[in-house]
């Protein structure tokens, strides 16, 4: 029985250098003529909850036509400056030898599972040559819902119509940095690593019920221990 790991991108792979913000900035301003004043708060959410709660929160309903206007704007804005991700961001610590080395294990399948829309995360994954650890079609991404629980099932889904395997709680991993990833695994049936590499410290990850907190990926031994004993 192979296992599917689900990982977040932002905080938790990477961190983009506050491109990500600044692109929603530039898109709302580009569609609706004028500077945003808020942008909705990003960390552990999907892009169709964040375009929909930064419109409201200027004032603009968003109506079916808006979003899908300013999430496609979104994803040709990601695309055109991609290159700008690796000069202003990096991949964190550890990230890519844990990817590496869960490649290697035939009992691995290795996917996405985040607030990311698909072409934003095709963006950013590439953008730091990481995408070849990734199979992408069984991943779940920020325009699949507005809330994270949902999207673990259907990666599991997608993972088990692709390989013919049955994906539940008990061969189903999820990593990421935020409450809002470990509520999602545990909501949605998977297990839940931890890691301490956003803005969400050890201790209320800890408290949030994460099974194993860690305090980044730059053990690999025990991160990969960490996931495949999760």
């Amino acid at each position: 029985m192979r296992t599917l790991v689900l990982w977040d991108i932002d905080h938790t792979l990477i961190n983009a250098g506050g491109l990500s913000s600044e692109i929603y900035g530039t898109v709302f301003q580009r569609l609706i003529g004028r500077p945003p004043e808020k942008v909705a708060d990003m960390a552990g959410r999907t892009d169709l909850a964040i375009t929909t709660e930064t419109l409201r929160h200027n004032g603009i309903e968003p109506t079916r036509d808006l979003m899908a206007s300013f999430t496609n704007a979104l994803a040709d804005a990601f695309t055109v400056r991609q290159n700008e991700f690796a000069e202003r961001g990096h991949v964190l610590p550890g990230a890519r030898a844990a990817l590496k080395t869960l490649a290697t294990n035939p009992g691995v399948i290795q996917s996405a599972l985040t607030g990311n829309m698909r072409p934003i995360a095709v963006c950013k994954l590439t953008a730091f040559a990481l995408i070849d650890f990734f199979d992408l079609e069984v991943g779940a991404y920020g325009m699949d819902g507005i809330e994270r629980p949902p999207l673990v099932k259907l990666a599991q889904q997608r993972a088990t119509s692709k390989y013919n395997e049955d994906f539940t709680a008990s061969n189903t991993v999820l990593i990421g940095d935020t409450p809002h990833d470990v509520r999602a695994g545990h909501e949605g049936g998977a297990h839940v690593v931890a890691v301490a590499t956003g803005a969400t410290p050890a201790s209320t990850l800890r408290l949030s019920g994460a099974e194993v907190v860690l305090p980044d990926l730059t053990d690999t031994p025990t991160v990969v221990q960490s996931i495949l004993r999760a």
